[in-house]
């Protein structure tokens, strides 16, 4: 298939697939009269993209994933690099997880604080 086709089916744009290209993430097979061509692999590269970016994955996190794939294998999280990948975003989220706890934690106590201490106001600033 060409481009456009492809990035129709992957729901982007040939943009995108030009620069996925650029970076050496989807191959850059060229037919006899020069124009980019496609298969189904490429398609499945391209879910395998999109699926780990809805997850927050960088587009270059998902190179071992990618090169998994195109390695032969059926799923592009089987291999090690990409199983290193999972670990590292697990840790990343779990530590972000941790900080929103905190920052919840503190905006609680503020917030219990704040309706203890104080009457309410109007919109105009004056006490009631």
């Amino acid at each position: 298939m060409r481009i456009g086709e492809l990035a129709a089916r992957a729901g982007t744009t040939t943009r995108t697939l030009r620069y996925y290209e650029s970076r050496g993430l989807l191959p850059a097979r060229r037919s006899g009269n020069g124009y980019r061509t496609y298969d189904e692999s490429d398609l499945k590269l391209l879910g395998q993209i999109r699926t780990l970016q809805d997850f927050g994955f960088d587009l270059e996190e998902t190179r071992p994933f990618v090169e998994c794939l195109r390695a032969g294998h059926p799923e592009g999280d089987t291999c090690p690099a990409s199983l290193a990948v999972y670990r590292r975003k697990l840790a990343e989220l779990d530590s972000l997880i941790g900080e929103l706890q905190a920052v919840r934690a503190t905006i609680g106590v503020r917030l219990a604080s704040a309706e203890g201490d104080s009457p309410l106001c109007e919109l105009g600033g004056q006490d009631l």
